[in-house]
Parts: C-alpha cells; structure tokens; sequence
C-alpha cells in the first residue's frame, strides 16, 4: 500500500510539472494551488473522524431562532446525533446554525465558504478545530458528500435547491457512495410536497427520470421517520465498492442463503441475470483492514439502475425474522 501511495504521489507531481510545461497561466496555477491546499486541509481535518458517520444538512441561512422550520432543524439534528451520528453544515447561520445547536459542538462539523459579504460562522461552531472555510463552492461541495453517509435538506433558498439535485444527480449516475437522502419539512409543510408534485408532473410524466429514481430520496414532515430512514439503511447495510466488473455490498451481518438466493431473484434485471454470490472481503479489499471481516454481497451490476439498487439496499435491511434472530445468536 506503501508503495501504491508512492506512486500516487509521483502521478501527481507530474501533473504539476506537466501544468508547467504546457504554459498554464498564473490564474489557473492559483487555482489548482488554491484547491490542492483546501483539499489537503480537508483530509486532515476530517481523518481523525473517518469511522464516525455523518450526515450533511443544508436548508435557509435566512431562518431564524424560533421559526418552525428553525426548530425542526434544531429537533433532527439532535436525534440524529444521539443515533450516533456527526452533523456537517455550512456553519453559517439559520438552519445551519439549528443543526449545529442541536447536535452540539462536539458533535458537528463547520465547512465555511469565504464570500465577498464575509459569511461569519455561528457562534456554535467559531473557533472549534472541526471548522474551516473554503474559497472555492466545488472543493466545498466535495467533502459535504465525500465525508456524508446522509443528506437531509431543509426548505432553502438557490443553494439548498443546488445541494438537492447534486446530490440525486450524484446517486442517479453512480458517482457517489449510496446513501439516504432526506426532504424534511415541519408537519403538514407543503414545501417539499410540491417539490415532489413538481417532480413527478414535469420530470416523470416527460420520462426525463425513471420511476425507480423516485427511490434515490424521501419526502416527509416527521422528525422521527427522517431519522429513521437515516439509521435503518445501516442497520445490516454497511457500505459499497466495485472490484474489478463486481459490485461488492459489505454487511453488517451475513444473510442466510435462502434470503441471498430471493434477493438474487428479485433483482435478477440489474445483476445480468448472474445473481447475487456472499462471501468473504477480496484480497485487493486489504486497503481497509477494520472492515474486512465483513461478509459482502457481489454481483455483475449494470451501473445504471440506481434506484433499484436502493430498493436491493432497502431489501437487504428488511431481512427476514429468522435471519436476524441467527445474527444475533
């Protein structure tokens, strides 16, 4: 792995060398410079916090201390931090100083950005070391889903609109981990009701999605089905990666081989028609030492059903009584 590293390394030294070499010009040197160092900043501070999940929150800087959607913010992200999970926000203020608030301090995560009119981050989170500001919104948006095992948005203005469809974008083509994607509104809130309206009138009926995208997210006004739908996607689900042409879905648990065999059935149209083999972690998998005791699922996934490989993930966690009884034998 050492080695691996190394090379890495080398590659991207080259590439730096290489911008030399074709005449790149002082602005776009200060730009990749700039981001190189944002980057390597981000790494540090988010590495010791890698075996903790987090969820990324996003939703009105405008709100404020008091109104409903305030206090809605506040109530998740306490439930969620005491499921155990950190909160990441934009530590600015309204919903992002709510979920900070909630989760407390020690719980959560600021990542600023530096705009001309200087947002200030909330008094929460100032000063801590889990706090940093960015110049540039990509290498920003980066780590809230690089770092993020959820996503709940809050009714928001432009960029919590931008952070939604980035993230569905993300899941829709594969381009990030799986996860759960939560629209909360306060009970019997219309925002994101007519967001989801919106959705299946104009995105649906055209046919510009499919129906099985309409599984990449959630729509609710209950703090409690949010968190739910948050802790119970890990409750035997741990996490994904490709080995080669192979998805590989580690878990918490095995499953027993009948429950593989129906869910081999089940969705023999996105595993080309191969179906679903457990097993233990592949050598090439040793990058990863604290999860390699973990049983996998692995199959030959098309890489374009995404949504029904959020049901595939859904079916997993919904495991038969027996099975769970024999996990916990």
């Amino acid at each position: 792995m050492a080695d691996r590293a190394q090379r890495l390394i080398a590659e991207m030294t080259a590439t730096a060398q290489g911008l030399g070499e074709d005449g790149a010009s002082i602005g776009d040197l200060k730009i990749v410079n700039a981001a190189l160092r944002e980057l390597r900043s981000a790494f540090k501070l988010f590495a010791p916090y890698r075996h903790i999940r987090k969820v990324s929150t996003f939703g009105s800087a405008r709100s404020r201390a008091g109104d409903p959607t305030f206090r809605l913010a506040e109530q998740f992200a306490r439930r969620i931090a005491d499921a155990g999970f950190m909160v990441i926000t934009g530590a600015g203020g309204g919903i992002m100083e709510a979920c900070q608030r909630g989760a407390g301090r020690e719980r959560s995560f600021g990542v600023n950005i530096t705009l001309p009119f200087e947002q200030q981050p909330n008094p929460v989170i100032h000063g801590d070391a889990k706090l940093m500001s960015f110049k540039y919104f990509f290498t920003r948006k980066l780590f809230f889903i690089k770092e993020a095992h959820a996503v709940v948005l809050f009714p928001g203005g432009f960029g919590t609109h931008d952070e939604g469809f980035e993230v569905l974008t993300l899941l829709q083509t594969g381009k990030s981990q799986p996860m759960p994607l939560v629209l909360l509104d306060i009970p019997r809130g219309t925002y994101w009701k007519t967001w989801q309206h919106y959705v299946h009138d104009h995105l649906l009926r055209r046919g510009l999605i499919s129906e099985h995208d309409l599984a990449l997210f959630k729509v609710t006004d209950s703090v409690e089905a949010a968190v739910n739908e948050i802790t119970s996607y890990y409750l035997i689900y741990h996490s994904a990666r490709y080995v080669r042409d192979l998805l590989v879905l580690r878990l918490q648990h095995r499953l027993s081989e009948a429950r593989v065999a129906e869910l081999g059935a089940e969705f023999a149209d996105i595993t080309s028609g191969e179906g679903i083999v457990q097993r233990g972690a592949f050598p090439v998998e040793r990058d990863d030492p604290a999860i390699l005791h973990l049983p996998r699922l692995v199959f030959r996934f098309n890489r374009a059903n995404f949504g029904r490989l959020r049901v595939l993930i859904d079916r997993i966690n919904t495991a038969p009584e027996h099975d769970l009884r024999a996990q916990s034998a």
